[in-house]
């Protein structure tokens, strides 16, 4: 069996309100450890930068040891079954209604490739909608976790979900730095019009 893939997700561990520690997870868990080993006023916590989660972190053992194993927590690999997969086709189930199958069957090319032209109209006209969304329900996780008891927190959540970036910006204004600014890097990622 092959070693485990590295688990490039990035991550960010926080100390309180201060931000410790930025990087792939196996990174983080090392920086989380030596923090832990500082005895830190806390509480220590790490977010997954894609879902804004909080990740339990399993720091037994030495330093090699923990960056092993968090170095390994991708997702397994699925097993291999049918698909193309050196073109990284994967076989999943997908439930139709029976006139949804009866259209399939018509289509030029099979129920595959109908539906993958579909779903590419439709990753096109998204527009990077889904994106985005998911980028405010990052931050919004993170935030929940971080800055509930702030004050302005209900309203920052507004701004969030309303994208108004400038009214957010302004409700967090007062909030400890390492929050407000990770916060706006998780909302609005990649954005160049987003404030710092």
């Amino acid at each position: 069996m092959s070693d485990p893939l590295p688990d490039p997700r990035p991550c960010t561990a926080f100390d309180g309100p201060r931000r410790i520690a930025r990087g792939p997870l196996a990174a983080v868990a090392l920086a989380v450890r030596a923090a832990l080993a500082a005895d830190p006023p806390g509480p220590l916590l790490v977010f997954d930068d894609v879902t804004g989660a909080v990740i339990d972190l399993d720091l037994r053992g030495t330093p090699a040891e923990v960056a092993a194993r968090h170095a390994g927590l991708a997702e397994p690999a699925a097993p291999r079954g049918r698909g193309r997969p050196r073109l990284g086709v994967v076989a999943r189930e997908v439930t139709l209604l029976p006139r949804h199958w009866d259209w399939l069957a018509l289509q030029r090319g099979g129920a595959s490739h109908a539906l993958r032209r579909l779903v590419e109209e439709a990753m096109r006209a998204d527009a990077g909608q889904s994106r985005a969304r998911a980028a405010r329900d990052a931050a919004y996780r993170f935030l929940s976790a971080m800055a509930g008891d702030l004050p302005g927190f209900e309203e920052a959540a507004r701004a969030l979900f309303a994208d108004d970036r400038a009214r957010f910006a302004a409700e967090a204004a007062g909030w400890p730095p390492d929050i407000r600014a990770h916060a706006l890097a998780l909302a609005w990622a990649g954005d160049p019009a987003a404030p710092s």
